[in-house]
């Protein structure tokens, strides 16, 4: 039966894509952290620096509207979404992770675009410096990967 299934694989190559990243200040050691481990994987997996747009935001509150942009501007397989919230000693740290994925989340659904969510919410400074390599890099692959599926998809 399994053999009659016809299976997607996961397609990495980023060779024709194009990128738009969506980056918050706040937190900047960080959030340059990501930038940085995601633009390198980006290119590594084979989309042009020419393909890449970088805008930048003060905050992971701000991240969904230039997202939306983007998406609206047809200009765009894939995009990314930057950043770092890290808990506090006020609700606010609830408020911000929440309603910043909320927003990520949806502007893929609405505008049918592959949107990778790298917007750390951490305990603290530590973990978000120790996760921002990996998250940065990880955000480019799904990026790449959800392109491709999303354009085999659509046939």
């Amino acid at each position: 039966m399994l053999d009659a299934i016809q299976c997607i694989e996961p397609n990495f190559s980023g060779k024709g894509l194009k990128i738009g990243i969506v980056m918050a200040r706040f937190n900047t050691p960080v959030c340059h952290g990501l930038r940085d481990a995601c633009v390198a994987e980006l290119e590594k997996l084979g989309v042009a620096a020419g393909d890449i747009v970088l805008a930048t935001v003060p905050g992971a509150l701000e991240v969904p509207l230039v997202l939306q942009t983007m998406a609206k501007s047809g200009r765009f397989d894939a995009l990314v979404a930057l950043g770092a919230v890290i808990r506090g000693e006020t609700y606010h740290f609830e408020l911000v992770s929440n309603e910043s994925g909320a927003g990520v989340t949806r502007v893929g659904l609405d505008f049918d675009i592959p949107v990778a969510n790298a917007i750390l919410t951490t305990e603290n400074d530590e973990q978000a410096e120790v996760r921002m390599q990996e998250k940065g890099g990880d955000a480019a692959r799904v990026a790449v990967e959800m392109a491709n599926l999303h354009k085999t998809l659509r046939g």
